[in-house]
């Protein structure tokens, strides 16, 4: 999962959290109901899909990595190369092709920014500072002035009156993390006419991967906690200051595969995103290898009423760039055959939270509902948790930090499964979740700690049976999301039609049709 613009990640990992986060044992599949043929297919993929398969997924994904310097990230600013990634690319495309998948690896570019320079230098000695998105960059040579630092409280270069008292002119402006926003400390420090704004984490490690939001006036960084309160103690010594960057452009893939069979201009499309920070067995891993585990046992050639089309996406973890381009390469008429998109971004996370994509806004937070549909997918993932699993689910916002975004904004409906990232567990979610409350629901996102030992077994096979489910659901009929009815509604409408035109003498058979 992408991070939060604005939030950082935790550094500290936390130890097992309990017998049952990371149990070994799968769960049984929900007993098959009556056959009834508009859930015929989901129950059978509920029954076949299981936590064991998908493991086995994740220990190849595991071992892709270690072989490869220990990450499967897409190519970035720090390397071109992305072996992990291709490794991971050609193992979930040889198992699609040999399941009979029509299967399209798919190239696409974007630009990257790579490190020219990122030093603050104080009396010989250099640390490492990192640009902030969207600041701008510092000359080359950077940029020299006397260290001026802001008298630290509750609210650190959050006022203008912080900076009153010291003469910032020509200065940098060292301000300690929290408060406010880094543009509102950066705005107040270019105010006050300083050259170059260093905020300094308030907590322990870098602070990196943060934005100001909107470009200002002058550079900013982040430095950690640590060099933060030694160059705090330089006060008035004369630092320079520099960050430059370059764009070049990098190529990275998605994976699609797509079934030959079912309804062509009504697809069912369900994705989850390849590449990772490290090995990101949980990011994800998870996703992408209960995706491929309900693909396998789909098959290329399943009979169903409408086509189901799967993708792993690529470089999610650098802006959502693989679903954004993809979305974007479609015409109208193309993105118009998409019925409804599926997102499974993290699904076994240690301290395990059941959050399901808020479609119809029902919470009131954030973005506001989906796309028509986005509300009925939701309901489809809680009824199956709350009737089949017995467990009760919470809505998680639409906050645009996964591969849903580029499907909503072009009136795609979409939904889907979460099991939680850096957030904090609540109390009230650790007693309905058998969680433990107090900590992340992944103590070890985008750290190296998310291996196979960050992987709740139990979480992983419940959401694997929703994914089935939903999958198999959608693969009979969409009527609920789009009013395109099921297969054998279609072929029965068809016959009326004909009838009806034989019966008033207008029917013409199509070999004979002009």
């Amino acid at each position: 999962m992408r991070p939060s613009p604005t939030r950082r990640v935790a550094t500290a990992a936390v130890a097992v959290l309990s017998a049952g986060a990371l149990s070994v044992g799968f769960l049984a599949a929900p007993a098959e109901a009556a056959a009834d043929p508009a859930t015929r297919l989901a129950e059978r993929l509920v029954r076949q899909t299981n936590g064991g398969d998908a493991n086995r997924h994740l220990i190849a994904l595991q071992r892709i990595s270690d072989r490869n310097g220990g990450n499967r990230a897409a190519p970035d600013g720090e390397s071109a190369a992305a072996p992990g990634y291709e490794a991971s690319v050609e193992y979930v495309s040889g198992q699609l092709r040999r399941a009979g998948y029509l299967v399209d690896v798919q190239d696409f570019t974007y630009p990257v920014e790579v490190e020219l320079a990122a030093s603050i230098t104080v009396g010989g000695t250099a640390y490492r500072i990192d640009k902030m998105n969207e600041s701008i960059d510092t000359p080359a040579g950077g940029i020299t002035g006397p260290i001026r630092v802001v008298p630290e409280d509750a609210t650190t270069g959050c006022e203008a009156t912080d900076f009153a008292g010291q003469v910032f002119t020509g200065s940098v402006a060292l301000i300690r993390r929290g408060g406010c926003t880094f543009e509102q400390k950066s705005l107040n420090a270019a105010a006050a006419g300083a050259v170059a704004a260093v905020i300094s984490n308030n907590t322990a490690g870098p602070l990196s991967n943060v934005t100001i939001t909107n470009t200002g006036p002058i550079p900013v960084g982040g430095i950690s906690q640590a060099d933060g309160t030694t160059l705090a103690a330089q006060a008035g010594a004369a630092a320079t200051v520099e960050m430059r960057y370059e764009e070049q452009t990098r190529t990275s893939q998605n994976v699609i595969a797509e079934t030959r069979t079912g309804k062509r201009n009504n697809v069912v499309m369900a994705g989850a995103h390849l590449d990772a920070v490290y090995a990101g067995i949980n990011d994800n891993g998870s996703g992408s290898a209960a995706l491929l585990d309900v693909a396998l046992k789909l098959g290329g050639s399943p009979n169903v009423g409408n086509r189901v089309r799967f993708a792993w996406w690529g470089a999610e973890e650098l802006g959502l760039i693989g679903s954004s381009e993809y979305v974007k390469s479609l015409t109208f008429e193309q993105q118009l055959d998409i019925a409804l998109y599926l997102n499974f971004d993290m699904v076994a996370s240690p301290n395990a939270a059941y959050f399901v994509y808020d479609g119809d806004n029902s919470d009131a937070v954030g973005a506001g509902s989906g796309p028509y549909g986005s509300a009925q997918i939701e309901k489809t993932f809680t009824d199956f948790f709350s009737d089949r699993l017995g467990i009760e689910t919470e809505g998680t916002d639409f906050s645009g930090r996964s591969d849903y975004g580029e499907f909503i904004a072009n009136g795609i409906p979409a939904g889907g499964l979460f099991s939680g990232a850096e957030g904090i567990m609540t109390a009230a979610q650790a007693a309905k979740w058998d969680g433990t409350a107090g900590i992340a629901y992944d103590p070890c996102y985008h750290q190296e700690c998310d291996n196979l030992g960050n992987i709740n077994r139990e979480a992983l096979d419940r959401n694997l049976d929703a994914m089935a489910w939903s999958v198999g659901l959608y693969a009979y009929s969409t009527q609920e999301i789009n009013g395109v009815p099921p297969r054998a509604q279609r072929l029965t409408m068809r016959s009326a039609a004909k009838n009806k035109m034989k019966l008033a003498g207008t029917y013409v058979p199509s070999d004979k049709a002009a």
